[in-house]
């Protein structure tokens, strides 16, 4: 019967028979003929978790596990960056940086190797030295470095250089034991001062004078070819009429009283061969007015040739030694100043009783140096007052002189001595004058024309 809280009758359930579902339907039950089984179970379109699933998935909602194993997780925030394609270090399981196993060593390497392949580029000479100190051939194991570089003068030195490594020079190393290995080449020496109005020239004619001595130097001095003994027709062209009269004489006749050496370096290719084509030169020029006569140049450079011995060296070497013809003191006019000839320095003389031949010497061919030193004043007259040919040299004086070349040679050449051919003997009767160094540019010349003896060379 009907209770209060449900006045009207429940509708069938379909639990009795004839009963209706809820549905409305036929009265039958809908699941009735479901079987729970396996395929049932597969076949289920939601699936649910299991409970330690659950249970895990509650408990890392406030505490996210660590990774032991240094595996990454979403909370772990961005990945970072690798510094030069390596790998980041792994972290042990309480998250500190392991240790590692093997040393990163190719790193610092390379950067040695760049530092160093760096410095050798910017220091290619240095490293040619370290070369031929360390695996040159001869004696170069206490080889010294190269020589301080020496600006050209502004004015004549107060003393002579000082001594420096005695070494035996060589073709490979020509200027060794030189104090003239840190000299200007060439023409680097030819520093012209600033020129200025003087006299009767303004300062744009001064300047042009300037370098048409600078020239004449040049092709007189420095010119390889002439200083293989070739003409000087550079040299030639430059002087006035008077003067390339008096050079050309001497050039085809040369005696004591007119040597081509007063006027132009040249060696005599069967004795002495140039090394390089390279000249040491140290000195300076500068320039005075002369009043109405006009502009006054001075010049005062020393020259230093490197030399290996030529196909007669030797020959010319056991050869006796003539006495030499009185030479004149440097005398004036046209560059006729005779040159003092030196002999071979006795502090390079060789304790042989024979001579020797260039295949005999132990290493590379021994060279030699002559040093020749020219003072020499040119004079450019006013124009308006005397006829002159114009772009010429005119000579007012010259001298010159010249060590480690022999004494009495009145060919036309510089015949240095080598030290691969020396030969001890009685002192030789033209070294009469007194022992002097050549690299000395603070003395003046002398002007006895009487031989002497080079300290070096």
């Amino acid at each position: 019967m009907p209770i209060a809280e449900d006045p009207e009758p429940r509708p069938s359930e379909g639990r009795e028979p004839g009963g209706t579902t809820p549905s409305g339907e036929d009265g039958r039950d809908p699941f009735a003929d479901l079987v729970l089984d396996e395929e049932f179970v597969k076949g289920a379109a939601v699936k649910e978790q299991s409970g330690r699933t659950r249970m895990l998935a509650a408990q890392w909602q406030h505490t996210p596990p660590v990774d032991p194993g240094g595996r990454r997780s979403v909370n772990d925030g961005p990945r970072p960056k690798k510094r030069f394609g390596r790998k980041p270090r792994p972290v042990d399981p309480w998250g500190n940086a392991a240790p590692r196993r093997r040393p990163e060593w190719r790193t610092p390497l390379f950067v040695a190797l760049a530092v160093a392949l760096v410095l050798a580029a910017l220091n290619v000479d240095g490293l040619r030295s370290w070369y031929q100190t360390h695996y040159g051939s001869g004696d170069t194991a206490a080889a010294p470095g190269p020589a301080p570089t020496v600006a050209p003068e502004t004015a004549r030195p107060t003393a002579a250089p000082p001594a420096v490594d005695p070494k035996q020079p060589t073709v490979d190393r020509p200027w060794a034991g030189s104090p003239a290995e840190g000299w200007p080449n060439g023409a680097e020496a030819y520093v012209l001062p600033p020129a200025a109005a003087t006299g009767v020239f303004n300062a744009d004619q001064v300047a042009a004078k300037l370098q048409l001595v600078r020239d004449y130097l040049a092709a007189s001095n420095l010119d390889p070819k002439v200083i293989a003994g070739g003409r000087p027709e550079a040299g030639l062209a430059l002087l006035n009429s008077d003067s390339r009269e008096k050079a050309e004489a001497a050039l085809a006749k040369p005696t004591a009283e007119s040597d081509p050496t007063a006027w132009f370096s040249r060696f005599d290719g069967r004795d002495a061969i140039p090394v390089t084509e390279t000249v040491k030169t140290q000195g300076s020029i500068s320039f005075e007015g002369d009043g109405k006569r006009g502009l006054l140049v001075h010049t005062d450079f020393t020259y230093v040739y490197a030399l290996r011995p030529g196909p007669d060296a030797a020959k010319r070497a056991a050869a006796p030694k003539k006495s030499a013809p009185p030479q004149q003191p440097g005398g004036t006019g046209g560059g006729t100043g005779g040159g003092t000839g030196t002999a071979k320095p006795v502090g390079l003389v060789t304790p042989a009783g024979s001579v020797t031949t260039v295949a005999d010497v132990a290493g590379d061919t021994w060279t030699a140096r002559t040093i020749v030193r020219r003072v020499e004043t040119f004079r450019f007259h006013d124009p308006a007052k005397f006829e002159v040919e114009s772009k010429k040299i005119y000579f007012e004086s010259g001298q010159s002189e010249s060590g480690n070349s022999e004494c009495g040679a009145t060919d036309g050449y510089y015949h240095p001595q080598f030290d691969q051919f020396a030969v001890v003997e009685a002192p030789d009767p033209n070294r009469s004058g007194p022992t002097e160094d050549p690299y000395d540019r603070s003395r003046e010349l002398r002007e006895d024309g009487v031989c002497g003896t080079v300290s070096r060379s």
